[in-house]
């Protein structure tokens, strides 16, 4: 296990890079960058007053939003967002920075990007973490029962439940959600945006917590809405799997009740796949379903505060969280194969040459 675990750490090195630069060189063909929209504010100030030379000799320039300014702006412009370099030595000034967690600075928000990712990191943990505790406690208590009583009324009843919750995202949810319950066309029983109160810092303890669900109630009954249907699929068909195993009807055979036989012998078994999926759990709760809610309820978190770098072409910011994104996305698939030889020594890596 150690030969495979270390493969995979050197693995993430080369993917990091290779991502990293697709996504750079991608960004530089796209048109808005930082430097555009800053001559669109200068031109903005200084008017919109050229005359028919100006704006012919202008019209040879590299930016076309740099009408009615002089050379030397656009180029303190350039210079002020780092583009007066070439992009190969933009790019290597970014690795170096990276090997450090050196992001640079915003462009917008004028502050480090580590500084702004620490300072939205609990909000998208705090929403991350509770949604998936509370779609495990959904999905594995009635994919049990689901297990149990297959193809019986109970079973069958759910299952437009489940069709329902796997066909349909969880920003849809959201939106339905605002629509009845947060002041849309029908009640205001919720707020609608926001992780707390203005007044949160007034408040008792007691009414800090309260204030705090209330706030996040929608956007994690949104989120489990969208994402309890497949673990609960998954628990079923492994319970369902380990029951028709021959251990099963020994236990069985022995006289053992229906409940010793589940919880004694079948629930370790068939949890191995739900629990070592965890860590995969995590990485699509995090980083897919995160954005579109925190984007809906206005949560200041990393997806909003990436969605808000793409519109913005922050290039700092939206580098910074995509090599976060990434780095935490494969330390947590390793950590979920790690998991499954933990909980099942009987699956060996090495032994099978895994790359």
């Amino acid at each position: 296990m150690g030969t495979y675990i270390l493969k995979r750490l050197l693995l993430i090195i080369p993917t990091l890079f290779l991502i990293l630069l697709i996504n750079f060189a991608v960004i530089q063909i796209a048109p808005g960058g930082p430097v555009e929209q800053a001559i669109q504010q200068a031109q903005t100030f200084q008017g919109m007053g050229v005359s028919g030379a100006e704006t012919a000799q202008s019209s040879q320039s590299q930016y076309q939003g740099a009408r009615g300014l002089s050379a030397d702006m656009v180029e303190q412009i350039k210079a002020q967002y780092g583009f007066d370099k070439s992009a190969p030595e933009r790019f290597w000034l970014m690795l170096k920075g990276y090997l450090t967690f050196d992001f640079g600075t915003s462009f917008f928000k004028d502050k480090p990007v580590t500084q702004l990712l620490y300072e939205k990191m609990p909000v998208t943990i705090s929403l991350g973490l509770w949604s998936t505790l509370l779609i495990y406690l959904v999905s594995i208590p009635l994919g049990i029962r689901k297990a149990k009583q297959h193809g019986l009324i109970f079973d069958k009843s759910t299952s437009l439940l489940l069709a329902v919750g796997y066909a349909v995202p969880s920003f849809v949810f959201a939106v339905l959600l605002i629509v009845f319950f947060a002041g849309g066309s029908y009640f205001q029983w919720f707020p609608l945006q926001g992780l707390v109160s203005e007044n949160f810092s007034q408040l008792s303890m007691l009414d800090k917590i309260k204030d705090y669900f209330w706030h996040m109630s929608l956007p994690l009954l949104s989120i489990v809405l969208g994402g309890f249907a497949g673990l609960t699929y998954l628990t079923k068909y492994s319970f369902m799997e380990e029951l028709n195993k021959q251990y099963v009807l020994a236990a069985r055979a022995k006289g053992l009740t229906e409940n010793r036989v589940l919880y004694g012998h079948v629930f370790r078994n068939a949890m191995l796949i739900v629990i070592a999926g965890l860590p995969e759990a995590l990485v699509g709760i995090f980083f897919v379903g995160n954005l579109f809610i925190e984007i809906i309820f206005n949560l200041d978190g990393l997806g909003l505060l990436g969605f808000e770098a793409i519109v913005q072409r922050d290039y700092p910011v939206i580098f910074g969280t995509l090599f976060l994104f990434t780095l935490l996305g494969l330390i947590l698939r390793l950590v979920s194969d790690v998991l499954y030889q933990v909980i099942d020594p009987r699956i060996n890596f090495d032994a099978r040459g895994v790359k």
